[in-house]
């Protein structure tokens, strides 16, 4: 059963660190191997069996694109 707290974080991070963890998942996902990130503190483990999409919004004179990770803990 998962027992962890509901969490929401945005982090920001300078650029070589986020290109460093863009390279570590681009690695990771050549390698069909678990990545695992820590952010805000907080270590995640991203499964082999997660969906990967990338979303794109404009809104009110801004845009941002998000490339997520989704996946279902087991119960």
């Amino acid at each position: 059963m998962n027992n962890k707290p509901e969490r929401d974080v945005e982090k920001a991070y300078p650029l070589p660190e986020f290109i460093a963890k863009l390279r570590r998942l681009a690695d990771a996902l050549e390698r069909g191997e678990r990545f695992e990130i820590q952010i805000a503190g907080e270590r995640v483990s991203v499964p082999g069996r997660a969906m990967y999409t990338i979303e794109h919004e404009r809104e009110d004179g801004s845009e941002e694109i998000e490339f997520q990770i989704k996946w279902e803990n087991p119960q």
